[in-house]
Formats: structure tokens, sequence, C-alpha cells
């Protein structure tokens, strides 16, 4: 029981020194992994994505867009996500703050804004869990079209 309090203890102060604190989670959602005969990994939650990679096609620069990632704990215990960081400032992720239960699905919506990008882009979510491996990777991708100019100072003249 005292090294459960322990791993408890050590949780909450790993969650609590990320950027974004975890008010909601509490040792009550925190799960004892080993099962009667020893083995450490019975009941781990287990997320699975419908889609680890979207591609959002063709977007004109300047437009922001968003995809919501849908997955699972396909596990025997409680999932939690402790944080989701986009590769650049471009790329939000926000996540679902509450433990998800085993069997139950959710999403982590991803806003990607394409001011100042051009071309073939790919972005990635870094998203760290209590699964095993505790790091997942998910990614966006995009073809992001310049527009031309419409200014009437530019265009060709009638002759």
């Amino acid at each position: 029981m005292r090294v459960l309090s322990i791993l408890a203890l050590s949780l909450i102060i790993i969650t609590s020194s990320c950027k974004e604190q975890r008010t909601d989670v509490s040792t009550n959602d925190i799960v004892n992994t080993k099962s009667a005969d020893g083995n450490s990994n019975a009941d781990l939650p287990e997320i699975k994505f419908e889609e680890e990679t979207h591609d959002f096609g063709r977007i004109t620069q300047g437009e922001k867009v968003t995809y919501n990632f849908k997955f699972k704990n396909t596990g025997g215990a409680n999932l939690i996500i402790s944080s989701a960081s986009g590769s650049c400032g471009c790329t939000i992720p926000d996540y679902p703050k509450k433990p998800i239960l085993p069997g139950e699905e959710a999403n982590i919506n991803v806003v990607f804004a394409s001011e100042g990008k051009s071309g073939i882009v790919e972005k990635s979510v870094t998203i760290v869990t209590n699964c095993e491996p505790s790091t997942r990777i998910i990614y966006i991708k995009a073809n992001i079209i310049v527009p031309t100019s419409a200014n009437p100072s530019e265009l060709p003249t009638a002759h």
C-alpha cells in the first residue's frame, strides 16, 4: 500500500510540473496495475486512434483549419492525458482533462493556423499519457497555397 501511495504522489508531482496543471485528477484515478499473479502490465490503459495522420489537402495561406482525432481507451484502466503539445505555435491541441474510462471514446481537437506558411507542411502533436509507451505522436499535413494578388494595379490591362 505504501508503494502505491509513493507512486501516486510521484505522478501528482510530475503532472503538476507541466505547463498546464491538472486539477481534476485525484489519486483515486490511479489504478494498481499489478494483477494477482504479479504481472505489471495487467489492466493498463491503451490509447487507440482511428487515424494518426490527417491530411487537410489544399488550404489557402492564412486559413485556420481544425481536425478532431478520435480515440478510444481499449485498455483495462483509466486513461489520463497529462499533456499534449504542438511542434510549433501554429499547431494547438485541446485534449480531455478528465480520465477516459476503459471502453470510452474521446477526441483531441487540433487547430492549425497556416498564416505565413506555404507549400507542403507536416506538423506533429506529442501526447503524454499513463499508457505504455507513455508518449504518442499524431500528425497533420497540408498543402498551403499562397493566394495570388487581387490588387488591380498588378492585373494585366486589356488593349
